[in-house]
């Protein structure tokens, strides 16, 4: 695993590795135990326009391949991983501190998403729209968009870099990707190794490591890419938003989520138990989809309390190497500081800590709340983080309105006896996903995924990577001579 930390501490631009030539470093720690893994040398601005130069060069060629020469390189990368899994999944436990379940649960998306890939290379298809001109023919091709810009979070790099990546090259495009100065690695040049390895042509996929401290906003405001897809936060989502639409590029954001998972009267507790739970806990609550809210009708409140707070406490917390661990640390210091300022300020509020976890470097245990006044600003923001807030309704009316209390709409659940029920709840719903009988947590290669309101624009996945990495155009022919007033 250490030769993954030493070899790929680098940047990659045109298919070649080289060190950044800023005048400082990216150091990547363990967030567990505080071991340096890497030091990367970042990228400048004149990296980011090498790499959205050779990124130009290569895409035409590219564009040209025949789609099934170009679905081989994500069917070898595929193989990549699965020979390389469990060397892939050592790293991800080291430098993002996810557990063993979240590293192979990471690892199993990733395969997922690249199987697609290898079919969507194929699903570009024209079409011929009549016209009320005679011996007019209208043809409408779906092309490439050229470059798009990747920019990829901390919490599944390695998945959600390939799930922008692959399907962009897989659709005729080249590619600029940069990861999380936290996750340099898996999110960033393991995947342009995985894809180097694969025999992608060179100078289709780049990747600039780097910081906005040193470029500013030259990523997103430099000529070539024509789309940016940005996965983070609200806030540094509106700023990509705002610099894209002044470029006149297109922006597809997959952004932060306050997701509800919400308990009906009628609903098997037990599971609606398991499933809360790990909505909320999985990964340290570092999800974008993960629970912040467990709202649960308030005549089976007590029960569902007791049953939920007795699970949060057997989950352990503790080095992510060990099979036993379900809590992981979180992936730097400021986060944990930022967490448990929550959970001070909840109790500031009035809110009553049914579980309080404590506190240790990165290790932050998880805590449940309940309590919490109705206008705390707490219940309307993403908290990223092992935090669950219980709140307890009377009735669907009151509990459609509390899950749409918020800015963001991205996932939810409702668990209840009555799918259907279920699944006239979920439409009175403002997100983009909503989840009937199970958790909030979920992504598939071929269903529309993203969010509403503050929780992102576009969609990825499936047909939808269509209208987020080509575009159509319009070619007309005139078979016999057309008529001109003048």
């Amino acid at each position: 695993m250490s030769s993954y930390f030493t070899d790929l501490a680098q940047q990659y631009i045109d298919g070649e590795w080289r060190p950044g030539t800023g005048s400082w470093d990216i150091i990547d720690f363990n967030p567990y135990d505080g071991e340096k893994l890497a030091s990367i040398t970042i990228a400048t601005v004149d990296e980011v326009d090498d790499a959205y130069q050779a990124a130009a060069r290569a895409q035409k060629q590219w564009a040209t391949t025949n789609p099934y020469a170009r679905r081989g390189v994500f069917e070898k990368a595929l193989r990549l991983i699965e020979d390389r899994e469990q060397e892939i999944a050592e790293v991800i436990i080291a430098e993002l501190g996810g557990t063993r379940l979240k590293a192979a649960f990471e690892l199993h998306l990733a395969k997922e998403f690249l199987r697609e890939a290898v079919h969507l290379a194929l699903r570009p298809e024209g079409r011929i729209i009549p016209s009320p001109v005679d011996g007019k023919e209208n043809r409408v091709y779906r092309v490439p968009v050229g470059v798009v810009g990747v920019i990829s979070p901390f919490n599944f790099p390695f998945l959600l870099s390939l799930k922008s990546v692959a399907p962009a090259l897989a659709l005729g495009n080249a590619v600029v990707l940069k990861p999380h100065q936290n996750t340099p690695i898996c999110g960033g040049s393991l995947v342009a190794k995985i894809f180097e390895d694969a025999g992608l042509p060179a100078g289709l996929l780049n990747v600039v490591i780097t910081d906005i401290a040193e470029i500013g906003d030259a990523f997103i405001e430099h000529p070539i890419p024509k789309v940016i897809s940005f996965t983070g936060s609200d806030k540094v989502g509106r700023h990509v938003a705002t610099v894209c639409a002044s470029h006149f590029k297109r922006s597809v954001l997959e952004l932060g989520g306050n997701s509800a998972l919400v308990v009906l009267d009628d609903a098997d507790i037990d599971y609606a138990v398991d499933a809360a739970v790990f909505s909320r806990y999985v990964h340290q609550g570092q999800v974008c989809m993960a629970a912040n809210r467990v709202l649960v009708d308030r005549s089976i409140a007590d029960e569902f309390t007791e049953k939920f707070v007795t699970k949060v406490k057997s989950l352990k917390t503790g080095d992510p190497r060990d099979p036993e661990t379900v809590i992981g640390p979180v992936i730097n210091s400021s986060q944990a500081d930022a967490i448990s300022g929550v959970v001070e300020q909840a109790i500031a509020e009035g809110a009553t800590a049914l579980v309080h976890g404590t506190t240790r470097d990165n290790l932050v245990e998880p805590s449940v709340l309940t309590g919490l006044p109705a206008d705390s600003p707490l219940l309307r923001q993403e908290v990223f983080g092992p935090v669950a807030f219980l709140l307890t309704f009377d009735g669907e009316e009151e509990a459609v309105r509390l899950v749409n209390d918020t800015p963001y709409g991205l996932s939810g659940a409702v668990h209840t006896g009555d799918i259907e029920r279920g699944v006239a709840f979920a439409k009175q719903i403002d997100t983009g996903m909503f989840h009937v009988n199970d958790g909030t947590v979920h992504d598939e290669p071929i269903v529309p995924f993203g969010g509403e309101k503050h929780s992102g624009l576009g969609r990825l996945n499936g047909e939808t990577m269509l209208d987020s990495f080509t575009t159509t155009k319009w070619i007309s022919v005139q078979h016999g001579r057309s008529g001109f007033p003048f």
